[in-house]
């Protein structure tokens, strides 16, 4: 039956999360700060990125069949296990990390892939089309009061420590609160393994004509083109701006801080037959707020850019997350897929992501100023745009069938 509230499971499921996304808010925010200093070089920071997007998006696909045929939870507590081994293993080299930049990043890759794909199956599982929306918005909402404090907390251990010892410091706080995880995850109910795990489905919806996937996965792409580039783009160069751990950890807690109001909003308000113009303003807006860096790339225009983007992401990507859920909810066979199409979800999106990068690498070989940086940021800032194109029918309210929708 639906529901408009969280039960137990789904608050604890939201606490793994949150746990999750602090450790990663804590180290994850300064990681590529701290492989900049040891080699000043935008390209070695974009292959890392996609290294972690072609770990990712294998384990998604290999790990779909334990995930589906066993023990999905033993994935996110393996997942969470290795977040702290990757951040171990980066304590350890210290400088060197930049020397193992293929490795490091296919390990972070594979843990996020398997801890990101236990939680969206299970995800689906303790939510329905009516209540999928009110869970996005609490997990936007922690996400953002993680990013106030983690971020901030960081910056000043790291300012006030010498050399890299800062970095020592709050790599190993993260391993702490990644073992904290997953104790609590042995909280999370053992959920009932179904049916057999298809290999190839991803391509089989993609060829099936009429399949509603054939609008979400290019848009999916699209959202990932600006994903790929802004998740390490933006707090470099905020890094670079001001050369201050502190200012970077002053940026997230001011956007952080704003996202937590607009996510909390968003997620308490917006329903299903708001989608549709929804989207469009929040993508539309998105874009607008990376004009002011064509005038100059400051502290002061980053934040504005990065406050635009806090209050106007949940109205764009709250229902973008939702709809693709829903269309593995609007039958029962769908449902006994979920697992593949949660893995198809990832495909599209690291796509998008290992273009949006590919293409950020390529133009700053040939040109590495400031002025292409912006032009760059432009352009792919406006994907969110082309992405609501895509799946703007997906976006109007659907009709569900109540004896199997989830």
């Amino acid at each position: 039956m639906s529901k408009t509230h969280l039960d137990k499971q789904s608050r604890l499921l939201l606490l793994i999360n949150g746990l999750f996304v602090l450790a990663g808010a804590l180290s994850g925010t300064f990681l590529n700060v701290f492989l900049w200093k040891s080699k000043q070089d935008f390209a070695m920071i974009g292959w890392f990125t996609i290294s972690q997007q072609i770990g990712l998006v294998l384990t998604f696909w290999l790990a779909g069949k334990w995930v589906k045929e066993h023990n999905k939870m033993n994935a996110l507590r393996l997942g969470i296990l290795l977040s702290g081994v990757f951040y171990l293993l980066v304590l350890g080299l210290d400088k060197h990390a930049v020397d193992y930049i293929w490795p490091l990043g296919l390990l972070l890759g594979a843990s996020l892939g398997l801890f990101w794909l236990a939680f969206n199956v299970v995800y689906f599982e303790v939510t329905d089309r009516d209540n999928r929306d009110l869970f996005n918005g609490w997990v936007g909402l922690i996400g953002s009061l993680v990013g106030i404090v983690g971020p901030w907390i960081s910056g000043m251990i790291i300012s006030l420590s010498v050399g890299n010892q800062g970095y020592q410091y709050i790599f190993m706080i993260s391993m702490l609160v990644f073992g904290i995880g997953v104790v609590f995850s042995f909280f999370l109910k053992k959920r009932k393994a179904e049916g057999t795990y298809s290999w190839n489905e991803p391509v089989k919806q993609l060829s099936e004509k009429g399949s509603p996937w054939r609008w979400a996965a290019p848009a999916l792409a699209a959202q990932g083109v600006r994903e790929g580039v802004f998740s390490f783009l933006v707090n470099l160069l905020v890094y670079i701006a001001t050369t201050q751990e502190a200012k970077l950890g002053q940026f997230y807690l001011i956007t952080s801080l704003v996202a937590l109001v607009s996510y909390r909003v968003v997620g308490k308000w917006y329903k299903p037959g708001y989608r549709y113009y929804g989207t469009l303003v929040g993508a539309a807006l998105l874009f607008l707020f990376t004009l002011p860096l064509l005038w100059t790339v400051s502290y002061g225009t980053l934040l504005l850019q990065g406050v635009g983007s806090a209050i106007f992401m949940p109205l764009y990507i709250l229902p973008m997350i939702s709809s693709v859920f829903d269309l593995m909810g609007t039958s029962g066979e769908n449902v006994s897929k979920r697992v593949e199409l949660v893995v198809l979800r990832e495909i599209c999106l690291t796509i998008g992501r290992v273009v949006g990068i590919v293409i950020f690498i390529v133009v700053l070989e040939i040109n590495q100023s400031t002025q292409t940086i912006t032009w760059l940021m432009i352009i792919l800032g406006l994907s969110p745009v082309l992405s609501w194109f895509m799946i703007r029918r997906l976006l109007q309210a659907q009709p569900v069938n109540k004896s199997s929708a989830k």
